[in-house]
């Protein structure tokens, strides 16, 4: 089982290089200013041409309009776009058109009912995020350390891969592949020693927690086989 491991919200080139050299698969910049990881657009040019090809490198956006996702795409040059905010089916399936890069879609899930309508945007993403629902009164969607009950992903059946998010640490990490079968996982805040504040140590753990879930997997299905 190959996880991918994200690393979001980087916004220093120490924190970038820690995860790089950790073994991130996935990198994310978020271009959304009440987040406390918010990138300008000429910090993520030099952040993008340090990633080197080492990683893949995401747009974290919400609700963005046309002219700032054309501006982060410029100056970042992604892989991929990763929209987390209210975008309706129809706007995910203009994003992935107009742009012509690979979308992932985050789906905030509380409850069972938050997947009912996975299946339409699995059906024009590229990849799926689970992560958990913010409270009423936050001013954003992601990045909060707020779980969801991950067994609520047994056994899910989508057309597209999909990853999850939402309070994950080096400490659960493991637990959270071992419930859900994720074929990755996006850590933000569970690698910060503040909002915002990416700690080297904690990326590092988090990589290390992740890859060897992942071998134990590999030895589980080899033992089976």
């Amino acid at each position: 089982m190959a996880v991918i491991v994200k690393i979001c919200g980087l916004s220093t080139p120490d924190t970038l290089d820690a995860a790089l050299a950790a073994g991130a698969d996935m990198v994310g910049f978020v271009f959304f200013p009440p987040s406390p990881r918010h990138v300008s657009l000429g910090l993520a040019e030099q952040l993008g041409r340090q990633v080197g090809g080492r990683a893949l490198k995401a747009v974290l956006s919400v609700d963005a309009d046309d002219a700032l996702l054309a501006n982060s795409i410029e100056a970042l040059r992604p892989d991929l776009l990763q929209l987390h905010g209210k975008e309706s089916i129809a706007r995910v399936r203009d994003i992935r058109q107009r742009f012509g890069l690979p979308v992932m879609k985050a789906i905030p899930v509380a409850t069972a009912d938050d997947l009912t309508g996975v299946a339409g945007y699995a059906a024009v993403a590229d990849r799926i995020l689970f992560d958990g629902r913010a409270p009423k009164d936050a001013t954003r969607p992601g990045g909060l350390g707020a779980a969801f009950d991950w067994h609520l992903l047994e056994n899910l059946a989508l057309p597209v891969p999909f990853m999850v998010s939402g309070g994950l640490h080096a400490g659960n990490v493991a637990e959270a592949l071992h419930v859900t079968r994720a074929g990755g996982v996006d850590v933000s805040s569970g690698v910060e020693s503040a909002p915002g504040v990416k700690d080297p140590d904690m990326i590092r753990d988090f990589l290390r927690a992740a890859r060897a879930a992942e071998d134990s997997f590999r030895k589980v299905t080899s033992d089976a086989g």
